[in-house]
């Protein structure tokens, strides 16, 4: 078992597979030249798989594809399913506008449920926000999603002068749909001009939401990240992820690997440790994994303490987000 000092269990590996996008989303690759990583430098399959591998024999039931956008990988299929044939829990976050495209893949590989990444439901705000006309084809993916059988989570970074005007009418979505949405404060990472003031947070989301709608709370499981709630009479359901507000470090069981193999213990951790690079040398990778989890802070990376109104995204240690992995 993966037990760091603090005494959490880790059973879910998150797994990046590459810093490229299709979009660029102002809040995360707002560059249209940024650089990815040279191809050299990513996982190949069978390292993926590898490592994969170790982390299953440690106790990991549940492993997340995520990226940049995975799907954009040539060679996501043979990914997939070599994974499918780990005993996890396989599953991945995508922006939706290739998921036709693999749908039978996904069906095929026994993934159950999808997390698509969608901040808005108007076109015109998609377009500014991700700089691509593509919110037709990720609406049409979802329904297909939802047609075909999945459980689809909706990713929406809550966006201060953006969310104000739309949270109600993606809990709205909810009442016909059985989909269900989760919004995400904002979170600081390198160069995407984090504030406080730009945090929505769950407690202001969730008073404007019972002016509207009556709503009760969910139980939550543990390990969640989100805080569950339904309104009355609607299929889906929608929570809030409070990394900001309402940290959940106390119960976390996550690890993540980057595109480029490094071993991240929290998402907000500066430090790194290269897996990729040991495993090209033929060494046991298990020293490593077990060093990073011992070196795991308390909360939030050790970066910012409980008072996010306090933190000072200019001092904060990290890559950007799509470096880092979603």
């Amino acid at each position: 078992m993966l037990i760091d000092q603090h005494q959490r269990v880790h059973t879910y590996l998150r797994i990046s597979l590459t810093d490229s996008c299709n979009f660029r989303c102002s809040y995360c690759m707002p560059d249209e030249d940024t650089q990815s990583m040279p191809s050299a430098h990513l996982m190949r399959v069978d390292e993926i798989e590898s490592i994969a591998k170790k982390f299953v024999q440690l106790g990991v039931n549940k492993i997340r594809l995520t990226g940049g956008e995975p799907l954009v990988r040539k060679d996501i299929g043979m990914i997939i399913d070599r994974l499918s044939k780990l005993p996890v829990e396989l599953t991945l976050t995508t922006n939706g506008v290739l998921v036709d495209k693999y749908i039978e893949l996904f069906k095929k590989c026994g993934i159950k449920s999808l997390n698509v990444s969608l901040d808005t439901l108007r076109e015109d705000v998609f377009y500014k926000l991700t700089k691509r006309d593509q919110f037709l084809k990720v609406q049409q993916n979802i329904m297909l999603l939802l047609k075909e059988g999945f459980r689809v989570k909706i990713n929406v970074v809550a966006l201060n002068g953006i969310i104000e005007k739309e949270l109600l009418d993606f809990v709205r979505l909810t009442k016909d749909l059985p989909l269900h949405v989760r919004f995400i404060e904002f979170m600081p990472f390198s160069g995407n001009n984090w504030n406080s003031d730009k945090v929505m947070t769950a407690k202001k989301m969730v008073r404007m939401v019972e002016e509207e709608f009556d709503i009760v709370k969910l139980k939550d499981l543990p390990h969640d990240t989100a805080k569950k709630y339904k309104a009355i009479g609607h299929q889906g359901t929608f929570a809030f992820i409070t990394t900001m507000s309402e940290h959940f470090c106390g119960d976390c069981n996550r690890m993540r690997i980057t595109a480029d193999g490094k071993m991240k213990n929290c998402l907000f951790e500066k430090g790194e440790l290269d897996l990729l690079g040991q495993l090209r040398q033929g060494k046991d990778i298990e020293p490593l994994i077990k060093l990073s989890l011992y070196k795991k802070k308390a909360s939030l990376g050790g970066q910012f303490s409980k008072n996010y109104e306090k933190a000072d995204a200019s001092k904060i240690e990290n890559r950007s987000m799509i470096k880092i992995g979603g």
